[in-house]
């Protein structure tokens, strides 16, 4: 176990690397000069053009500055934004909120989402799977910012049971509403998982036998074919939640969330190319480690698969 692990620690190297070698690619190659706003609606004077271009090597070519960028890095710096923030100062105060935000939609992913799936496969062919099934596909097919906006106005503004707006706190209570929005999606995913996974396994050989022997349907269900049902729904949520970080923009736009999400929309728009590289790279980073994580809950689920 050990020696895979470190295994895969050592190939997260090269990944990291190719990743964020195409991210500072994309971002600085964009057509467009990071000067032009910067001093309002007068071009900068040359001399502070001249120590903002050398402060942010804008003088070097691309691969000079991705290797200093790198240097950096290496060193845990992951630059300042070109307003002379540290980008790590920043997202150390935006990561608590976003990943707040992300546990609760992976929770709901996997509570009501699981529940659903498991409902739907023991009831095949019946009203509840037919009701599983078809609210699943109306979820999935509306936009996130429609979810997002109707249920802001209806849970929020019309009922009052929530703030239609997250304060920069952002407790835990303030992030439910959020939360299953951001999830909702992905929930509706997880239920179908669930429930294809499980309908295949209830047929399977192992669970006639265990049937056979007298083993009661629900010890069946729970312990044996639910258990190896959850492998590709674990697979799912364990990159969701790194899609989660880094995706919940809309989100975090509509409910006014101070979050990970719109530090990268406003560093887009504001054509801070650190900052974006900076955030990025820490969700890559996470994505990584929680594909990791997915791994070695393999061998949980199922004692089949040896890491060694």
């Amino acid at each position: 176990m050990g020696t895979y692990i470190l295994r895969r620690l050592l190939l997260m190297v090269p990944v990291i690397i190719g990743a964020t070698f195409l991210i500072y690619a994309m971002v600085f190659a964009m057509p467009g000069d990071p000067l032009a706003g910067r001093c309002g609606e007068r071009p900068c004077p040359p001399a502070f053009a001249a120590k903002f271009r050398e402060q942010h090597h804008l003088n070097d070519p691309l691969p000079v500055q991705y290797a200093k960028y790198m240097g950096q890095l290496a060193q845990g710096d992951l630059g300042e934004t070109f307003q002379g923030v540290k980008v790590s100062e920043e997202l150390s105060k935006r990561y608590p909120i976003t990943i707040r935000l992300a546990v609760i939609a992976i929770l709901v992913e996997l509570v009501i989402g699981v529940f659903a799936g498991v409902l739907a496969g023991i009831r095949k062919g019946k009203f509840v799977d037919n009701l599983v099934l078809v609210s699943t596909l109306i979820v999935i097919a509306i936009p996130t910012f429609v979810i997002g906006v109707l249920a802001r106005k209806i849970f929020g503004l019309d009922l009052g049971w929530f703030r239609p707006t997250v304060s920069p706190a952002a407790p835990w209570s303030e992030l439910i509403l959020p939360g299953i929005v951001l999830g909702a999606i992905s929930l509706a995913y997880v239920a179908r998982l669930t429930r294809t996974n499980l309908v295949e396994n209830l047929r399977a050989d192992y669970v006639r036998t265990a049937v056979a022997k007298g083993l009661g349907r629900p010890r069946t269900i729970g312990v044996h074919t639910l258990r190896n049902s959850l492998i590709p729904v674990v697979t799912f949520v364990g990159a969701d939640f790194g899609g989660l970080l880094g995706g919940a923009i809309i989100t975090e736009r509509i409910f006014n969330i101070r979050g990970v999400g719109g530090y990268i929309f406003q560093s887009i728009h504001s054509r801070d190319g650190v900052a974006v590289v900076g955030a990025v790279t820490v969700l890559v980073i996470v994505f990584l480690i929680m594909n990791l994580i997915v791994d070695l809950l393999y061998g949980v689920l199922d004692p089949r698969i040896s890491h060694d």
